[in-house]
C-alpha cells in the first residue's frame, strides 16, 4: 500500500503543472479576445465614398481608443452610442474635441488630448464615418 501511495504523490504535481498551464493559457487567450473587444456590438453599413475615407482615418487615428467600429474600448468610450447623437454632441462637438481635445464627461476615461495629426478635411469625413454608422445603428 506504501508503494501506491508514493505513486499517487508523484502524479499530483504533474497533475497541478497541468492544471496551472491549462488556467494560465486560457488566462492568456481570454485577455487577448479582451483587449480587442469593442464596448458595444456595432452593425456595419454600406458606406458613402465620405465615409469609407473617414473609416480609414478613424482606424489610423481613433480606434486606439474608441474601436476599430467606434464601439468603444476599455481606453475610450464608444462613439455609436445614445450620448452621441446629433441633438446631444453636434458636429462642432467632435471638431472641437479633435482639434482642441475635451475633457472627460459621460465616461470614465479621462481627457481626450487634442489630434493635431488630424486635419480639419479629415475630422469632417470621420464625422460623416460616425454618423453613418450610428444611423445604421439606430441613432439619428
Amino acid at each position: 500500500m506504501a508503494g501506491q501511495k508514493q505513486a499517487g504523490n508523484a502524479k499530483t504535481p504533474a497533475l497541478i503543472a497541468l492544471l496551472i498551464a491549462v488556467i494560465a493559457a486560457a488566462g492568456i487567450w481570454y485577455a487577448g479576445t479582451t483587449r480587442q473587444a469593442e464596448a458595444v456590438e456595432v452593425r456595419m453599413p454600406k458606406l458613402s465614398t465620405m465615409a469609407q475615407a473617414g473609416q480609414r482615418s478613424f482606424v489610423k487615428n481613433c480606434a486606439q481608443c474608441h474601436g476599430v467600429q467606434a464601439g468603444g474600448t476599455d481606453k475610450g468610450p464608444p462613439l455609436i452610442h445614445k450620448i452621441y447623437e446629433p441633438n446631444h454632441h453636434g458636429d462642432a462637438s467632435f471638431l472641437r474635441a479633435v482639434s482642441a481635445g475635451t475633457p472627460q464627461h459621460h465616461w470614465p476615461f479621462g481627457d481626450m488630448p487634442p489630434q493635431p495629426q488630424v486635419r480639419r478635411m479629415e475630422t469632417q469625413a470621420i464625422i460623416q464615418f460616425v454618423r453613418e454608422v450610428q444611423r445604421a445603428n439606430g441613432i439619428n
